[in-house]
């Protein structure tokens, strides 16, 4: 890909490492241009003004231009104030982090997946947290082209609240008899987005980890197993 001159992007740092003596690397989502990897050249020099900008979850702007996989970063800026994370939800930041680095391919654009992680930065704060999770996941979904269809199983029936359906590969959603799977209630609030019952989001995170194994492959989330053992230590602490 070749890009001329792009002048102050939207974006936020998803991770950066350190490149040769005093530059980074970055990899950041953009709204128009998807992922992008670019270059800050002396960055992490004790004077660059950079320097205190390579932060996850800080609203950016930047410019950037070259040919190629690897982009030259011509300038940054703050755009905004970092969201409020801590705890459980600075892990499930990095968590959606994670998500896009593995998920999105670099530069494929995907503007409603910027928006969605956006708005999920800002509502850890102002949601429980599992309810921000699974709206991020179901969104990212269906902007990659893998959207769970929420609203009838595989036979075309519409999804009813009372019965308990299972999940196939490729095909959808199966009606089923007896107590396992997800029930319809919590299908079709995760269709209209309002996940906010305990039991819910309960049966909801299965299916929608199911789903994104499916594509994530077998190599584990790092910030998975962090929030698995947060949820245990929480647990604990009120037994």
């Amino acid at each position: 890909m070749s890009v001329d001159s792009v002048e102050l992007q939207p974006a936020y740092i998803l991770h950066h490492r350190a490149w040769r003596d005093t530059s980074a690397l970055l990899e950041l989502i953009t709204p128009g241009y998807g992922r992008i990897g670019v270059v800050a050249r002396g960055a992490r020099s004790a004077r660059s003004p950079l320097r205190g900008l390579l932060r996850p979850f800080l609203p950016l702007l930047c410019s950037w231009g070259g040919r190629g996989e690897l982009f030259s970063l011509r300038r940054m800026e703050v755009a905004g104030r970092s969201p409020e994370l801590r705890g459980q939800a600075l892990f499930a930041a990095y968590y959606l982090n994670e998500l896009l680095l593995r998920l999105l391919q670099r530069q494929d654009p995907h503007p409603e997946v910027f928006d969605a992680y956006v708005q999920a930065l800002g509502s850890f704060a102002l949601q429980p947290l599992e309810a921000v999770l699974r709206v991020f996941e179901k969104r990212l979904l269906e902007a990659l082209g893998y959207a769970l269809v929420l609203e009838s199983d595989v036979s075309g029936e519409p999804i009813e609240a009372r019965c308990r359906y299972r999940y196939l590969p490729e095909q959808g959603l199966e009606r089923m008899q007896g107590q396992g799977g997800i029930s319809g209630r919590a299908l079709l609030a995760l269709a209209a987005e309002a996940c906010d019952n305990a039991q819910d989001l309960r049966e909801i995170k299965p299916l929608l980890r199911q789903v994104l194994g499916q594509y994530l492959g077998e190599r584990p989330l790092k910030t998975r197993e962090f929030l698995i053992d947060l949820e245990g230590q929480g647990r604990s602490g009120h037994d």
